[in-house]
């Protein structure tokens, strides 16, 4: 008796507790680039990347089509984490269907040539007049509700440890630094977002020996609730130096069909110490079964783009650090108590 009258509860108490204002983080789908919406308890919005360029603005709709979800009329602030296609292409797609209030980015594109070139182009044609911001490590994006700290910018990081981080980092040493990256990928724009008691993390597409920086001689950033893997889950990121430190409970893997979800680097996510779950906007092909999530935690199953329903998913989070995910293909959710 005693038992059922818990559980009975339990299961009121889940409503009510989801019934509060929550922080609302939408993973859209855009085979293998990042576009991630925010929503934040006061309803403002940030929009970390755009996907790629054309496609029949395939990238530009799946947003739209999420933001309408998400009851956003306007981005408050869209935030380019670095140049490539796959990150700023999408730009010029995304303000013909939705406002955006304000840029922000790290500065300078360091990539020369014709591509890069019609990359900043499209992309200062669509900032225009509007607000632009340049983000700087230890400084603050003003999204109402939240705590969003830039880490990582134009290639230089935070000096001190985040409060409660600092501790010296037992793992480092184990993996090697690697040869230096001049790419935008080592200029990307990396925060963490905090809401009360939870946190998430998203460095773009940062590169191995910048990450190892945050990790090494002294853990910079701390534990985490949510982890967005770096660089779509490519052996070009993602050392366990920095992950295991970081102790997740819970990854998301923005990668594509074919992009991104290399097996080892999903070994690496899927070993840390706490984690509980990984899920993934795309099933790997490259991986097979072995080194991929369990199909309920895979947003997209098919084995190529064109076939691709672009199914998104969605986290929200309460300020005690509870937070649920849902995959919107087969409805699954998911709810991770506080720790």
């Amino acid at each position: 008796m005693h038992l059922m009258r818990g559980l009975m509860c339990a299961l009121l108490l889940v409503p009510a507790l989801f019934g509060a204002k929550t922080l609302d983080i939408y993973f859209v789908d855009v085979e293998g680039g990042q576009a991630t919406l925010i929503v934040s308890p006061n309803g403002d919005s940030m929009l970390v990347d755009t996907g790629w360029s054309d496609h029949n603005f395939r990238d530009a709709n799946r947003i739209a089509y999420v933001a309408r979800k998400a009851k956003v009329k306007k981005i408050d602030y869209l935030l380019i984490t670095h140049y490539h296609e796959d990150h700023v292409g999408g730009v010029p797609n995304l303000v013909q269907k939705i406002p955006v209030a304000n840029f922000i980015d790290h500065g300078a594109n360091v990539e020369t040539g014709r591509d890069a070139g019609r990359l900043m182009d499209g992309y200062l044609k669509a900032v225009g007049t509007t607000s632009r911001i340049t983000a700087k490590p230890g400084g603050r994006i003003p999204l109402k509700g939240v705590e969003v700290k830039v880490l990582t910018s134009n290639g230089e990081r935070i000096q001190t440890p985040l409060m409660g981080a600092g501790q010296s980092n037992p793992l480092c040493g184990q993996d090697r630094r690697r040869a230096p990256d001049p790419s935008e990928n080592a200029r990307s724009v990396g925060f963490l977002l905090t809401y009360g008691n939870f946190r998430f993390l998203d460095l773009g597409d940062l590169t191995w020996n910048k990450e190892l920086e945050l990790a090494c001689p002294v853990n910079l950033i701390g534990t985490i609730d949510v982890y967005l893997a770096t660089h779509h889950g490519t052996n070009l990121s993602g050392p366990a130096t920095l992950v295991h430190a970081l102790r997740p409970r819970v990854a998301v893997m923005g990668n594509g069909a074919t992009k991104g979800g290399s097996p080892d680097t999903w070994k690496t996510i899927r070993s840390s110490p706490a984690l509980e779950d990984l899920w993934q906007l795309h099933f790997a092909v490259a991986g097979g079964k072995e080194t991929n999530s369990p199909d309920p935690f895979i947003a997209n199953m098919a084995d190529r783009a064109e076939n691709c329903g672009g199914a998104y998913i969605k986290l929200s989070a309460l300020p005690t650090g509870e937070f649920r995910v849902l995959n919107t293909r087969n409805k699954y959710e998911k709810q991770y108590p506080g720790r």
